[in-house]
């Protein structure tokens, strides 16, 4: 298995920011091939040391890097991370890992 992390930074307009998040970039993503599952944080982030500066993390999961790296490529991809500029203003951040169960 291998995930796709993005962690957005908190935006100046969180309202604006849900709204295109879930009527516009969700349906987007969904599209990437080879997506397997789709989540999101709920509520507030935290820290050890208290509120982090995070607004949301989203965690795609695929069979594999290959997967991920295909996806990202693709037209759906491209598509996705086009329109980050559109409501990410906070700033964004994707790590991609492949993962074991222990």
């Amino acid at each position: 298995m291998a995930k796709l992390l993005v962690l957005y930074k908190t935006p100046k307009d969180t309202a604006a920011f849900d709204e295109h998040y879930r009527s516009t970039h969700i349906p987007l993503a969904k599209k990437l091939p080879r997506l397997k599952k789709y989540e999101i944080s709920k509520g507030g982030i935290s820290a050890p040391a208290g509120k982090a500066d995070l607004y949301l993390v989203a965690t795609l999961h695929f069979d594999s890097m290959a997967d991920i790296q295909d996806a990202l490529a693709s037209p759906e991809g491209q598509a996705a991370a086009g329109d980050l500029a559109n409501f990410a203003d906070g700033g964004v951040a994707l790590y991609f890992f492949e993962t074991e169960d222990v």
